[in-house]
């Protein structure tokens, strides 16, 4: 496509601002990855059925391979690059860690913005609604199961 064709969006993004040019069919999670060198988002199905690719929009968990960049001009948000502060890591990450909640880790990033946006709004799941909200996302490696008690202990920390 020529630069004509292309418009400039701004996007807030981990609390920091970027004016990007973008095609306005390119997907966020292209643009998060590309223009912003955010490259924590992954891409995995490029179809929204992994969730390999979770962000947070607004606050709420959103595939941002089913977005486009242009649709998020003045929307906070957040990828997994947000979640430590500095060397402290998120409790959703610590969580993961300590439970190995990850083998691969392809699809950390997703459950990792998909189990934060949650636990915010949600702090006391019960084990059906987190079981139902983590089988929104793919791993092919774990099982699920160190994936569930790492967020059931995030959320434990979380509410304390």
């Amino acid at each position: 496509m020529s630069e004509r064709t292309r418009v400039e969006v701004t996007l807030a993004v981990n609390g920091r601002t970027y004016r990007v040019r973008v095609e306005p069919r390119r997907t966020l999670a292209d643009t998060l990855r590309d223009d912003c060198g955010l490259t924590g988002t992954h891409l995995g199905c490029e179809h929204g059925v992994c969730g390999a690719c979770t962000i947070l929009a607004e606050g709420q968990p959103v595939r941002s391979c089913l977005m486009f960049a242009v649709q998020c001009e003045g929307m906070d948000l957040r990828t997994v690059e947000d979640l430590a502060d500095g060397d402290a890591l998120h409790p959703i990450q610590q969580a993961f860690w300590d439970n190995h909640g990850l083998q691969c880790g392809f699809c950390t990033p997703g459950f990792l913005m998909l189990s934060a946006g949650y636990l915010e709004q949600n702090p006391d799941p019960d084990e059906d609604e987190l079981r139902a909200v983590l089988s929104s996302n793919l791993c092919r490696c774990t099982g699920y199961q160190n994936i569930l008690k790492a967020v059931r202990q995030a959320a434990e920390v979380m509410r304390g």
